[in-house]
């Protein structure tokens, strides 16, 4: 919807209709809304900054600022910094099992969506001390360090920070695709894999990344995977949106119960 249709369509919806109760910023908060739930507006759709509805509507500035605020905190609508507000991305939360080691990729391609990564930086350097000692690494063997966003469907669910013993995997090898399947490649098949789940929110900038709010909930997985003789061959630091994933494991009563 352009910005033309949506003035003409909040209009016609009665904002000054004598008759209506409540105040005004209400009845937008309530009329786009409404455009969000017909399909009208869709997720992902740029509203008019503040002042130009305002204008367009000959509403004070003020009245859009509440309705706004109300919308955002519904989960309606979102902002981003520096880019403005925006109709949410409704995200289907998906269920991930504690008990079985796989990647990103083959999770998201056994749910029959399309996953993807965007490499937000990729350096070879020396472990540090926590490094080497994770990895039981000497502290002069390098290591690839690779941030990615990861995405479904071309929706921003996940940043993966991992840290890999180059002797495992060069850096030309890692790129967009699943690290997974390139260590497998390579002959360095991960087979098992210990996790770390905290509850953690999100700083303003990891939160501009997953296109959330600042201090939106979100899973902090650390992940030490290693290879069927026991070396470990990655360590990996995921901040998952919260509002994404629900995390589930089988549990069995103990031979001793």
């Amino acid at each position: 919807m352009d910005r033309t249709s949506l003035i003409v369509e909040l209009n016609g919806r009665g904002l000054r209709d004598a008759a209506a109760s409540g105040p005004l910023y209400k009845r937008l908060a309530l009329a786009l809304a409404g455009l969000v739930q017909e399909g009208l507006l869709k997720p992902g759709a740029a509203l008019p900054a503040e002042r130009d509805l305002a204008e367009a509507l000959q509403l004070g500035r003020v009245t859009v600022r509440n309705a706004y605020r109300d919308l955002l905190t519904s989960g309606t609508l979102e902002s981003r910094h520096g880019s403005g507000t925006f109709v949410s991305q409704k995200v289907e939360r998906m269920e991930q099992s504690l008990w079985r080691l796989s990647s990103f990729s083959a999770d998201m391609r056994s749910r029959g969506r399309s996953p993807a990564a965007r490499i937000l930086s990729r350096t070879v350097s020396e472990p540090s001390p926590e490094e080497t000692f994770l990895l039981a690494l000497g502290v002069d063997e390098p290591v690839l360090r690779l941030d990615r966003l990861r995405l479904a469907d071309g929706l921003p669910l996940a940043i993966e920070r991992s840290v890999i013993p180059t002797k495992f995997l060069a850096e030309q090898a890692a790129g967009e695709g699943s690290l997974y399947d390139a260590l497998t490649a390579n002959g360095f098949r991960p087979v098992h894999a210990l996790q770390r789940l905290t509850a953690v929110t999100l700083d303003p900038s990891s939160a501009t990344t997953l296109n959330v709010q600042a201090g939106a909930p979100a899973l902090l997985i650390e992940r030490i995977s290693r290879l069927a003789d026991q070396r470990i061959v990655e360590y990996t630091r995921s901040h998952y949106r919260g509002d994404a994933y629900d995390f589930v494991a089988e549990l069995k009563i103990g031979d001793d119960l």
